[in-house]
């Protein structure tokens, strides 16, 4: 395995009965980025992340992580490992310290030093009981647990689900600030995608199962476009355009949201002679949201009310 890809897949397909969970999944994650994998809720990345981690068995196909075959991962290769879920399982009755304690006894390269930054970050306190934490503080203390054994690949499923505002974005950056190391890697789904828009570098989509997408996140914001058709009267019918995705209709504009808005897409709207072509940015979220809704024209369920006479 090329030791700049940490994460390697091919043909990974997991089934549950008859119905696939993740199908043909061949992925690359290099060394040293930030990686979203993003999907719908039930798309599979909860279960792409089990089988990475050895956790479920694939029913087809083949991964590696840190080069080492995922469905026979050793001791040493768990240990270069930082795993979060969005659950932030703790023992309630434990208190901040114990958890540091029971924690630094499963690894060699335990950085009490790191931990304890942490907990300060987070300004959690020693003698707390995790039962009497918030949601963020125990988010921070897992994070804490998390780090502090220096893992060389960080894999996070979901772990800002549930959290405020305040406490996810502390959260997030705190993540990124202390893993950002040219050798360390971080993997995390989210649905947060304001989060992933500030720290990713690169992005996969799953979508029912299969990657419609992996690319680094400028690549697939500036892949999707939107743009303002507008005429003197009421926009014509369309005619078939390269990469359409959707389409709004007002009483004298179009709105389109494109993948690959090229020179043939343009020269297709400028057949309808409108009066402007404009191009407009789209967010992360509206980027997402557009490619993976559903396809064709709709009409706006919001407007602005009508003069009255």
């Amino acid at each position: 395995m090329n030791k700049d890809i940490v994460i390697r897949t091919r043909g990974l397909t997991r089934y549950f009965g008859a119905k696939p969970a993740v199908y043909d999944l061949n992925l690359e994650v290099p060394r040293g980025c930030v990686f979203a994998y993003l999907g719908r809720n039930g798309s599979g990345k909860t279960t792409t992340i089990r089988m990475l981690l050895g956790l479920l068995q694939p029913t087809r196909g083949e991964g590696a992580i840190l080069g080492y075959d995922i469905r026979a991962l050793p001791p040493e290769a768990r240990a270069r490992i930082g795993y979060l879920t969005e659950d932030h399982q703790l023992y309630g009755w434990m208190t901040v310290r114990e958890c540091g304690a029971f924690q630094s006894q499963f690894y060699p390269q335990w950085k009490e030093k790191l931990f304890q930054g942490i907990l300060g970050h987070f300004g959690l306190k020693p003698e707390a009981r995790v039962k009497d934490l918030s949601r963020g503080e125990r988010a921070g203390l897992c994070l804490a647990l998390t780090l502090a054994p220096e893992p060389e690949l960080l894999i996070l499923d979901d772990p800002a689900v549930g959290l405020d505002p305040v406490a996810r974005r502390l959260l997030m950056e705190s993540m990124v600030q202390l893993t950002r190391r040219s050798d360390r890697t971080i993997f995390f789904s989210s649905h947060q995608l304001a989060d992933v828009e500030r720290v990713a570098d690169y992005v996969a989509v799953l979508d029912h199962s299969v990657l419609r997408a992996c690319c680094s996140l400028e690549t697939f914001r500036n892949g999707v476009q939107q743009v303002h058709v507008r005429f003197k009267g009421a926009p014509p019918p369309l005619p078939k355009i390269p990469g359409l995705l959707q389409v709004f209709r007002k009483a004298d504009e179009l709105r389109l949201i494109c993948v690959r808005y090229d020179g043939a897409t343009e020269q297709a709207l400028r057949a309808l002679s409108p009066t402007e072509i404009e191009q407009a940015p789209l967010s992360l979220e509206d980027a997402f949201i557009s490619y993976l809704g559903d396809r064709g024209e709709k009409s706006l369920i919001f407007s602005e009310p009508e003069a009255q006479p």
